[in-house]
């Protein structure tokens, strides 16, 4: 395993997950890759492959806008050669009712900065059919 390769990416993942912790959105947005790629899984109107830092964050912020998510907690950070991994839990409204969920978030880094994401979710189908029905 390449230990600068790992360290790298340990770094940049313990930088997101500090500023997202602190609520830091300008620090957060910093730590995205102007080619930036979110996978979405499922099948709401949100799922597919967002290439380019402004359409996946819009996604992002579609999705905060829609769940009223809000972090409960970064239970961990892991690296390795090639990925970085953020297991966190957030806390998300449907019909107005509190959820927690866990979610799995995958990481590529490059230049420093995080270029991919692949988000899996505890309950994909909850997610979905919460995202189904907030459509203002």
């Amino acid at each position: 395993m390449d230990d600068s390769a790992s360290d790298d990416i340990l770094t940049v993942l313990t930088r997101y997950a500090a500023a997202w912790r602190a609520g830091d959105l300008q620090a957060i947005m910093s730590c995205y890759h102007d080619d930036f790629t979110l996978h979405y899984f499922g099948t709401s109107p949100l799922a597919g492959v967002h290439r380019g830092k402004g359409a996946a964050l819009a996604v992002l912020a579609d999705f905060s806008r829609r769940s009223r998510r809000r972090l409960i907690e970064i239970s961990d950070i892991a690296a390795g050669a090639t990925r970085g991994v953020i297991l966190a839990r957030e806390e998300i409204s449907i019909g107005g009712r509190p959820v927690e969920i866990d979610r799995t978030l995958i990481y590529a880094v490059r230049d420093s900065l995080l270029a991919e994401c692949w988000v899996l979710d505890q309950d994909q189908r909850l997610i979905d059919e919460m995202l189904q029905q907030v459509v203002d």
